[in-house]
């Protein structure tokens, strides 16, 4: 996928030193990461910045995984769950849960969630699948700890125009009006497409095609909604995106208000990455991304400066008080 990519800016002793740099600079409270192959590395550079880890590989032969990293003087790790998709017949895929409380306000926990939703464009069913079991786990945490707040971070491989993410903001979707293999958007972020540098020739076949893969086994639905028997997909969790939330610059965000651009590499340019948040969190600002020129000109991610295929997003949240007292308090922030 880097073929654009000089082998100097992919040697890992120069991308470690940008990220580790990156990370610090941004200064967040905890640190949500995906695709993590040296976590040990990263950990050891991080805790000199006062930084403590969690880590959990993906299942079957893969090398990488999920990795949170939080301020050890801001927020105390009260319970940690590790979600293993293979267990529920969802590929190697995993996800992290960890609930934190604050140090200086005892009262006040969070519950955080970091996932890399399955990438197969064509695998709507899964992502699907993927994303429900996150949020129900995430939902029935919260309700043990007294209802905190949630916030869903990572690399969901969806793009803003998908039905999937109609799907996160909405907590429904009815997947029997839907392509599966156009449930995440993916397919139509190739770079010569999103550039307009050629046009590929329709085929009469793809209609044909696309007619008969919108037709769903039994078995994709029951992947899908968790019942052969539903074609509604449910959540349980009430989400907003922090980024479509927090109005800025319009040269870097789309018809929805998220970025225009989170992924950059030879086969695909779009977002894919968001920072979803529940009700008693309010987001006050964000980092804004690149704009679309200013990443082209780069001709693909990782760069000189920046060492992940993926930009990082950053968001500043308040929890918010009740509503007889109708102010925001206490204020943290989680990057992905």
């Amino acid at each position: 996928m880097y073929p654009n990519v000089p082998s100097q800016y992919m040697n890992w002793n120069h991308r470690k030193s940008n990220i580790c740099h990156e990370l610090s600079g941004w200064n967040p409270d905890i640190i949500c990461l995906q695709e993590v192959d040296r976590y040990y590395d990263l950990l050891s550079v991080m805790e000199k910045a006062g930084y403590f880890g969690s880590y959990k590989r993906r299942t079957g032969d893969y090398v990488d995984g999920c990795a949170m990293l939080w301020k050890a003087d801001k927020f105390q790790l009260s319970e940690e769950v590790n979600i293993e998709f293979k267990d529920f017949g969802l590929r190697d895929n995993v996800a992290q849960i960890s609930v934190f409380e604050m140090r200086r306000a005892k009262s006040r926990r969070l519950v955080v969630g970091n996932i890399q939703v399955l990438y197969n464009p064509s695998r709507g069913d899964v992502k699907l699948g993927q994303i429900c079991l996150l949020s129900l786990r995430a939902q029935i945490i919260s309700e043990k700890w007294g209802n905190v707040p949630v916030v869903l971070a990572g690399d969901f491989n969806s793009t803003p125009q998908s039905a999937i993410y109609r799907f996160l903001s909405s907590s429904e979707l009815n997947i029997k009006l839907h392509d599966r293999r156009e449930l995440s958007g993916q397919r139509s972020c190739h770079p010569a497409q999103v550039f307009g540098i050629k046009n590929e020739m329709s085929n009469p076949f793809d209609v044909i095609d696309r007619f008969l893969q919108n037709c769903w086994t039994d078995e994709e639905v029951k992947v899908a909604t968790g019942s052969h028997d539903c074609h509604f997909a449910v959540h349980p969790l009430k989400l907003n995106s922090s980024y479509a939330s927090v109005k800025v610059s319009t040269k870097t965000r789309d018809l929805n208000g998220e970025p225009l651009a989170t992924s950059y590499h030879s086969k695909f340019f779009g977002t894919v990455d968001y920072l979803w948040y529940s009700n008693d969190l309010v987001p006050t600002r964000v980092l804004d991304t690149l704009p679309v020129d200013s990443l082209r000109r780069t001709g693909g991610l990782p760069c000189k400066i920046l060492s992940s295929d993926q930009l990082a997003l950053v968001s500043e949240f308040a929890f918010v008080q009740g509503t007889n007292e109708g102010a925001c308090e206490e204020e943290t922030d989680a990057l992905s």
